[in-house]
């Protein structure tokens, strides 16, 4: 059954990484109930590890353009590099995450507080999404240091489970100015450092951990949340060229409405 739970949140970590849906909630929500002690190893150590397979999966999608864009950029100056944009985003999460992380740990959310976030940026997303929603040429130079740095700070509200890392920098970056598809590829650039710095963390704190039968379980969660986002990744790059993001929103509400009736239901 072990094997088989961590199937199942490596298909929910892929499925949901890179939506605006928040993955972190919807895996909290999983081992509510599937019944997975969430704080206890080897899950705790899946829940951050297996965003590694979906970031891989990130990194194999634009591997041509990651390249180009770091050692063949079409600009020679280093406001415009893409690596430049990347670490000043990364500023304030780095600062607040290191500050607020144990007072913000997804482990330890209740149903209800994942549920709330949900539907709240149900309505952040639609309402943005109406009045910030440009169609004008645009290209990832054209994202500035200072909408870089907003875009960073703003992604910290990600820290509660339920808001998505990747709906708040998307929404984020759209409010600031850039176009759904310009904001959707910052919001997976930023992924990868900010995902796989969360990633070797959990892995260093829990080193001591990671017994064979532990390592199975997150090796094979972890390659299940890279095969399932790889084709999330490409789907999703299609969809946000030609529609609105309303969908998710919907989603957002029918789920965090299913999650408060059947906590109640089940107290």
């Amino acid at each position: 059954m072990e094997i088989v739970h961590a199937i199942i949140l490596g298909i929910i970590e892929g499925l949901t990484e890179f939506l605006p849906v928040s993955s972190t909630g919807h895996l909290v929500l999983a081992g509510w109930v599937l019944g997975i002690e969430s704080a206890a190893s080897p899950w705790c150590v899946l829940l951050w590890v297996s965003q590694f397979g979906a970031i891989l999966a990130v990194i194999l999608y634009f591997w041509r353009d990651l390249w180009r864009r770091t050692f063949r950029p079409p600009s020679r100056a280093w406001r415009r590099h893409i690596l430049t944009k990347l670490v000043v985003a990364m500023l304030p999460t780095v600062l607040l995450g290191l500050t607020l992380k144990d007072f913000l740990d997804p482990l330890e959310s209740m149903p209800v507080a994942v549920a709330a976030a949900l539907i709240v940026g149900a309505v952040v997303i639609e309402l943005i999404d109406r009045r910030f929603r440009r169609d004008v040429p645009q290209e990832l130079e054209d994202v500035t240091l200072r909408q870089a740095l907003l875009i960073g700070l703003i992604q910290c509200i990600s820290m509660w489970p339920g808001v998505s890392r990747a709906g708040a920098s998307i929404m984020g970056g759209m409010a600031l100015g850039l176009t759904p598809r310009v904001a959707t590829e910052f919001s997976f650039y930023l992924a990868i450092p900010t995902m796989l710095g969360a990633a070797l963390k959990t892995l260093w704190k829990y080193r001591h951990d990671l017994t064979p039968d532990v390592a199975v379980i997150v090796i094979v969660g972890s390659a299940t949340a890279f095969v399932v986002a790889l084709a999330v990744v490409a789907a999703f790059m299609g969809y946000v060229r030609r529609y609105r993001f309303r969908p998710f929103a919907i989603y957002r509400v029918i789920l965090g409405v299913a999650v408060l009736v059947g906590y109640a239901l089940s107290r």
